[in-house]
């Protein structure tokens, strides 16, 4: 699946947010708590609320990273041509439809001009977009277009395997469904020979996912 969107505004989205209300979470959280028909003063639930919270400061820590910031000091000028693939980069998100879990792996590649990105980063820019509320679709454009504009390279190909929990626990229920989603810029999109090359490096060895 290719999207053909305006990069500029898809970088619009990312803008870091203010701090989250630690408070208003955990208020919210002991009214559902509530609404459940649980006691939200019994021993096992009187610190939810607070876990909760906490752990949405964490699961959506991608809001309050400048990604611009965050790579500044990791761009390397290189005489290097060919293409350059990190493949298998386990990512963990919330999707914005349930607020359910859903995961899998991240593999990018990209044709350098004149400029490489350090290797640690482009995992942290995975996690970066991962770590919001999120939809497969979007996260797989955002971190294609974020390299785009970022390397301005010949060419970036993302693609994106995931497991979503709101498709097994509940819904349809499918345990073995996987959603595939992936984003083109350059020589990925405009020579088959190149995209194919890609996909043939990224499943050559690759074992399925498995929950």
């Amino acid at each position: 699946m290719d999207f053909n969107h305006d990069s500029d505004n898809n970088l619009e989205e990312l803008q870091p947010s203010e701090d989250m209300d630690i408070g208003v979470i955990r208020e919210a959280v002991k009214q559902m708590l509530v609404a459940f028909g649980e006691d939200a003063s019994r021993k096992g639930l009187e610190h939810t609320p607070e876990r909760v919270a906490r752990m949405y400061t964490e699961l959506l820590a991608g809001y309050r990273v400048d990604p611009t910031k965050m790579v500044n000091d990791a761009l390397f000028e290189v005489s290097y041509d060919e293409m350059v693939i990190v493949r298998d980069v386990e990512f963990y998100s919330l999707c914005e439809h349930h607020l359910l879990p859903f995961m899998g792996r991240v593999h990018v590649a990209y044709f350098p001009n004149g400029k490489v990105i350090g290797l640690s980063k482009i995992p942290r820019i995975v996690d970066l977009f991962a770590r919001r509320l999120q939809v497969q679709e979007r996260m797989t454009r955002q971190i294609a277009d974020f390299l785009n504009q970022t390397l301005k390279p010949h060419g970036v190909a993302v693609v994106v395997e995931g497991l979503h929990l709101c498709t097994m626990m509940r819904g349809v229920k499918k345990h073995d469904a996987r959603m595939t989603t992936s984003a083109m810029h350059g020589a990925f999109r405009t020579s088959l020979a190149t995209r194919q090359e890609f996909l043939d490096n990224i499943s050559r060895g690759s074992e399925p996912m498995r929950f």
